[in-house]
């Protein structure tokens, strides 16, 4: 049986979080990786070569999902949560259908809460514990043109910090990744390839915001959002009136707006 420690990571097959699985490998953690998709089998074998790895294929905007990871969990301590599964979705609110809406909201808000209110409750019993809940700058200004997308995100940050305060004394940490744009397969599943944001070639790396997160999370910090950039644009949130926010995130997000 293994002594590794064991993190978790959620929407492991790609991106951020397929990053953000590739660290804790490099650390020789063992790993439960998670996704909605047949590649995430492919991932885990790859990973095999480093370290001891337990692959879930599962929806965890559903029931069902989520007690399919926690059943692959089982009676083993979680050491890291990294509770990075979400998805996105542009264009106008009114020309969506309910059928893409919902999706959004129960991965990103109702799955993701159910997953760390479990986990949460695991670590507390045993006093300590890190989570690191990937958010997005995005939560932080009015979404026009990726509404409900901006809206969970605005939820997970929010709902991150509001943790974090209450499990201080408990020996849980909970840190909020905090990105902007970043060059993941994001855009195109969010149908925002035509739009100025989706076309930017300035997006980054999400190889470097995962060591960003992952560093965050392991010196216990409460969020970090990579890029100089990102920081002056999360600034400008906090200053600038929500209507100049919303019409600043429009220029980015309307689909063959051309930034106008």
């Amino acid at each position: 049986m293994s002594t590794a420690q064991l993190a978790v990571v959620t929407g492991a097959s790609t991106g951020i979080g397929l990053e953000l699985a590739k660290r804790f490998a490099l650390y020789g953690h063992d790993l439960i990786v998670c996704a909605n998709e047949s590649r995430i089998v492919e991932v885990a074998e790859q990973l095999r070569t480093q370290v001891n790895v337990e692959v879930v294929e599962a929806d965890l905007g559903t029931r069902a999902g989520i007690d399919a990871l926690w059943s692959a969990i089982g009676d083993r301590d979680v050491d890291y949560l990294c509770a990075n599964a979400g998805i996105g979705l542009g264009h106008a609110f009114l020309e969506q259908d309910w059928d893409d809406v919902k999706p959004v909201i129960d991965l990103n808000v109702a799955g993701t809460t159910a997953l760390l209110h479990r986990t949460i409750r695991k670590m507390r019993q045993r006093g300590e514990g890190r989570i690191l809940i990937t958010g997005s700058i995005a939560g932080l200004m009015p979404g026009s043109f990726q509404a409900v997308y901006n809206a969970t995100k605005a939820y997970l940050d929010n709902l991150s910090w509001a943790l974090r305060n209450e499990v201080q004394d408990t020996g849980i940490t909970v840190t909020c990744l905090m990105p902007g744009p970043t060059d993941t397969e994001f855009f195109s599943r969010a149908g925002m390839e035509d739009t100025p944001v989706g076309q930017s070639d300035g997006k980054a790396d999400p190889a470097a915001v995962a060591k960003a997160g992952y560093d965050a999370m392991m010196r216990g910090s409460s969020g970090v959002t990579p890029g100089m950039m990102n920081k002056i644009q999360a600034a400008m949130a906090n200053i600038l009136p929500d209507s100049v926010m919303a019409q600043l995130h429009r220029r980015m997000a309307e689909p063959n707006s051309g930034g106008k």
